[in-house]
């Protein structure tokens, strides 16, 4: 027998109890409806004041904080980033140790990567580390200190650059908010910048994940150039910018 309206959204609720957040896909399988009436059950229930409204999904309030970023973009771009993990994954080996920066296309990676043996993540990601501990036992993880940036789920400043010091990862994965052709790697928060900055130059390999529509795309600080990056992975670069850059500076592209 269906289930009411009034019965799925006391589900979703208690769904949202259990989990940092739904995806309407996800509820749309879970009860056996459309997604355009799981769209609207989250809507009423966001009206209600009740839960908040992400891209595709929703979070509970109690959390809406520390998810709000990772969330507006966890669907955005989500198959380039996926197909950008599966270029990426082959590049860990069994026993690596990887720096895997921030984001959602950096969280892809470890997805693609949870059946490697020996591997220890070194991360400032809450999501990342989150992820390794309930979703992937054959990893370990050493977490970056330093402050937490509110509603972003990663920490940054001085003690994350002390603990980084200390450090020497095999491999780098770094993630830029924008790609400037002719000028570089982009992002938005000052201690970012420095952080990022550092980990172009902390690992023996690495490389640098980005999706077609990082290129152009805004970026206030910069923090670095491709020189010394061995490879970007992208889904695509259609007009090539980033391929003539990275000749230019001795890095490969794949896509």
């Amino acid at each position: 027998m269906a289930m009411s309206s009034e019965e799925r959204r006391a589900a979703i609720l208690s769904m949202l109890d259990r989990a940092t957040s739904v995806q309407v896909t996800q509820l749309a399988e879970a009860f056996g409806v459309s997604r355009v009436t799981a769209r609207a059950d989250l809507d009423v229930l966001a009206r209600d004041g009740k839960l908040r409204r992400t891209h595709g999904g929703a979070v509970s309030l109690s959390k809406t904080l520390t998810v709000s970023v990772q969330e507006r973009r966890i669907n955005v771009n989500a198959e380039a980033k996926r197909a950008i993990a599966r270029l990426a994954a082959p590049l860990v080996e069994d026993g690596d140790s990887v720096l895997v920066d921030s984001g959602t296309t950096a969280l892809e990676l470890v997805r693609a990567i949870s059946g490697r043996t020996g591997v220890t993540v070194v991360t400032d990601d809450f999501t990342i580390a989150d992820y390794v501990d309930r979703s992937a036992p054959s990893l370990d993880v050493i977490m970056l200190g330093g402050s937490l940036r509110k509603g972003h789920r990663y920490t940054a400043g001085p003690l994350a650059m002390r603990t980084l010091e200390v450090l020497h990862p095999r491999k780098a994965f770094v993630t830029p908010t924008s790609y400037v052709p002719g000028r570089g790697l982009m992002t938005n928060n000052q201690d970012m910048a420095e952080l990022k900055r550092a980990f172009l130059t902390c690992a023996d390999r690495t490389f640098v994940l980005m999706d077609q529509s990082k290129v152009g795309a805004p970026g206030l600080l910069w923090f670095g150039t491709l020189r010394g990056v061995e490879a970007v992975v992208m889904d695509a670069d259609p007009d090539g910018l980033v391929s003539e850059d990275a000749a230019e500076q001795g890095c490969r592209v794949l896509y």
